[in-house]
């Protein structure tokens, strides 16, 4: 299997190409910097794979939920090399690639979604067992009682596991690559308005 996927929902920059071997690039602290470092980590990561978008079988993208700039940054570019290479491509949330960096038990993927509220789904494995939510720090403590492991993948205002993206990402892209499709499957998963929206 041979594929290309990036991350860039958050304030890091994640580019997994896999081909001969798997080439990874991660700039841990991209900040704004997404649209001006994407194209030419790209580049870097099929070169170190040896491959290119042709070879391969799709490409995948996170879709949400977390920075709402780079979400539209990472759909946008996907769908433009899915159209180019003529590619399926796959949507993945940002909790299957925490879900899929810590496959065990009972775990509640949490995103930051900052002032004291997470962007959260709960997982038994690799399964969602509920619908994803916006919540409030009380409302994610109160599922953490209920026998869920907090898990993200930086620390949190609350106590939650750490977990590698890049170990989920590369996890989660194959094992859901058979859910691949048209470029016009890429949809992004916000759960609440922006911030501008918000404050209109």
């Amino acid at each position: 299997m041979k594929f290309l996927a990036i991350d860039t929902s958050s304030k890091r920059l994640i580019v997994i190409a896999k081909g001969e071997k798997l080439a990874v690039r991660d700039l841990p602290d991209c900040g704004t910097q997404h649209s001006v470092q994407l194209m030419g980590e790209l580049d870097a990561a099929l070169r170190e794979a040896g491959i290119s978008l042709r070879d391969c079988d799709f490409l995948a993208c996170v879709v949400g939920p977390g920075s709402f700039t780079g979400i539209r940054i990472g759909i946008a570019t996907v769908k433009g090399l899915s159209s180019a290479a003529e590619k399926p491509v796959l949507a993945l949330t940002s909790f299957d690639c925490l879900a899929y960096a810590e496959g065990s038990g009972k775990r509640l993927a949490l995103v930051d979604a900052g002032h004291g509220y997470f962007y959260a789904c709960p997982y038994d494995g690799t399964a969602v067992s509920a619908p994803a939510r916006y919540l409030s720090t009380e409302d994610a403590e109160e599922l953490i009682s209920e026998g869920y492991l907090p898990i993200s993948q930086e620390p949190l205002a609350i106590s939650c596991k750490t977990v590698s993206p890049v170990k989920g990402l590369a996890a989660a892209a194959e094992a859901l690559a058979d859910r691949a499709g048209p470029a016009s499957s890429l949809r992004a998963v916000y759960l609440r308005k922006s911030n501008a929206e918000e404050g209109r």
